[in-house]
């Protein structure tokens, strides 16, 4: 049961949504099932089963250079 169907989510939804991480505007990008943020860190948040999960931990950083620069990326 890998496939997964596409969701919609509400614009009121979206509306009230935003980045935990920095507060930013999110949009719904449909066609990978995803929510990014427009804001500061463009971090990536999914959508499973019709839920966004919004949670800094869960999210994809942009694919920019920013993970070298990020404190934790350090060892």
């Amino acid at each position: 049961m890998n496939s997964e169907k596409p969701y919609t989510l509400s614009q009121t939804l979206l509306d009230i949504l935003a980045c935990p991480a920095c507060k930013g505007k999110i949009v719904h990008v449909e066609t990978e099932q995803k929510l990014v943020c427009q804001g500061e860190c463009k971090r990536r948040y999914p959508i499973r089963d019709g839920i966004p999960v919004m949670l800094i931990d869960e999210a994809e950083l942009p694919a920019s250079d920013s993970s070298r620069h990020s404190p934790s990326a350090v060892s």
